[in-house]
């Protein structure tokens, strides 16, 4: 099957190059990227309080402590990773990054929409 390429939108990962400069965490709208080896919340940096179930399904407390992506560099919590659609053209760690380690990820496809109703679901929109 054929997808046009406005129709594969994925999130963005971290990848084993990243040198841990750091430049991209603060740029993140969803908070969504953290310091290797740190643990992460739904509840940080967006609008989610109490038990929540993710748009991916995952059902947990938004303060509860989520397992690091990566303890080696900076990761990107897909869950929290809308593309910075809604709030910038483009994903703004990509735009940051100094060695060009923040990529599309092949294993998180997302469309527009799916992407739009995750800024939605963080946001309290």
């Amino acid at each position: 099957m054929y997808l046009c390429a406005k129709v594969q939108i994925m999130a963005i990962k971290i990848t084993d190059e990243c040198i841990n400069c750091g430049a991209c965490e603060p740029e993140c709208p969803n908070t969504a990227i953290y310091e290797g080896g740190m643990e992460w919340r739904f509840g940080e940096g967006t609008e989610l309080k109490g038990e929540i179930v993710s748009t991916s399904g995952n059902e947990t407390n938004a303060e509860k402590p989520q397992e690091p992506v990566s303890f080696d560099y900076y990761f990107i919590a897909t869950d929290k990773c809308t593309e910075c659609i809604g709030f910038h053209e483009t994903p703004q760690c990509a735009e940051v990054c100094p060695v060009d380690c923040c990529v599309p990820d092949e294993e998180n496809v997302e469309s527009n929409s799916s992407l739009e109703k995750k800024k939605s679901f963080l946001h309290a929109e």
